[in-house]
């Protein structure tokens, strides 16, 4: 009988009773002193360079919430009711509250990352941020994102909410990728819809405007815009087109401008402070997609070479046969000659001893001759 007992599991099960039993002796023990410990401070960490909301405002609606929480039984504090308050705010994206057993409230804030503001056609003034959320322009501070523009009809009611309308999502799109890619968040200094409801980019450098239409397939049209720029603007200048159209699949139509008006583009202007400082900007755009089209040199000058010594050495075995082939026509030529030469020693031979037998001939008939005058 008391081999059949399965003691392992008579064994864990004491051991899960014991931990449960001190896990609830060590919650007691938490419980009763945290009926005793007080509030002695308040930590509010607000990560990130953008602040849209200061520490001032946080602290402002912890006490409109929970009035002077310092002094304060921690028991007596809502700390869930305290988060539901602060996430209440358009301008923060998450937020934590919790207690330590010293007596500090710490109140982590993470705000919301705004990608693109968007003025539209009504005259509101909203951002989108990261998530794809309208929330509203700060009084405080103002992000350095792009703008779009024009026939926008995308409305705002002052609450953080989602983006309803075609265009209004393919702008997020675009201000998306195009914040995540250096080279364009340099070059792209605005966004704008026309009046066929199409994506227009305002460039920083050069004076044309590059239609994108929706932001469908944006890593493609870009990179053709990318090869565009490396390929076809060294050569005509940056003011030679008028437009810039990418929305056609794998295919870029351009329209370009008289050379009368390129000429008045090109016009020097006095320069003054906001010109010189556009012009640092365009210099620096200029130099990162001139250092694209090194690279994409580079890249090809290697690949030729490459290409040159696959070429210089695949012929080798081909010289190798030729070679043979030579030498062996050498050695039959060789022996040819040997076979002529024996030939023509052998002919030489056989004249040699016919002239001899012809010259035996004569001597005999003398001979005779002679013996018939005796």
């Amino acid at each position: 009988m008391l081999k059949r007992i399965n003691w392992k599991a008579i064994f864990k099960g004491f051991a899960w009773l014991i931990c449960l039993a001190g896990m609830v002796v060590l919650m007691s023990f938490i419980e009763v002193k945290k009926q005793s410990v007080k509030c002695a401070k308040i930590e509010i960490l607000i990560p990130g360079a953008d602040n849209f909301i200061e520490i001032e405002e946080i602290d402002a609606i912890l006490k409109q919430n929970q009035g002077d929480l310092i002094g304060r039984k921690l028991e007596g504090i809502n700390l869930h009711e305290i988060e539901k308050s602060i996430a209440a705010n358009p301008y923060i994206g998450f937020v934590k509250v919790y207690a330590d057993m010293n007596g500090t409230v710490y109140v982590e804030v993470k705000q919301r990352q705004p990608v693109l503001r968007i003025l539209n056609a009504g005259g509101q003034d909203y951002y989108v941020d990261s998530d794809g959320l309208k929330m509203p322009v700060s009084p405080n501070f103002t992000a350095d994102v792009l703008v779009a523009t024009g026939n926008i009809l995308e409305g705002f009611n002052g609450r953080v909410d989602t983006l309803m309308t075609a265009n209004a999502k393919d702008l997020y799109k675009a201000a998306l990728f195009i914040k995540q890619d250096t080279l364009w968040d340099a070059q792209v200094e605005q966004l704008y819809i026309n009046d066929k409801n199409d994506i227009e980019m305002v460039p920083r450098v050069g004076n044309q405007r590059i239609i994108l239409g929706n932001a469908k397939n944006i890593e493609v049209k870009m990179a053709n815009l990318l090869a565009f720029y490396k390929q076809a603007m060294p050569k005509v200048g940056w003011n030679a087109y008028r437009t810039i159209n990418l929305k056609y699949v794998n295919q870029i139509v351009c329209e370009k401008r008289d050379s009368t008006s390129i000429k008045k583009l090109e016009k020097p202007l006095i320069p003054d402070s906001v010109k010189q400082q556009r012009q640092v900007i365009d210099n620096v755009v200029k130099a990162t997609i001139q250092d694209e089209i090194n690279k994409a040199k580079q890249i090809s000058t290697e690949e030729k070479k490459k290409e040159e010594k696959k070429e210089k050495v695949a012929p080798v075995p081909a010289k190798t046969d030729a070679k043979k082939a030579e030498s062996t026509t050498d050695k039959n030529k060789a022996s040819k000659s040997v076979e002529k030469d024996s030939e023509k020693k052998a002919t030489a031979a056989k004249t040699e001893q016919k002239q001899t037998t012809n010259k035996e001939k004569p001597a005999t008939k003398e001979k005779q001759v002679t013996k018939t005058n005796r």
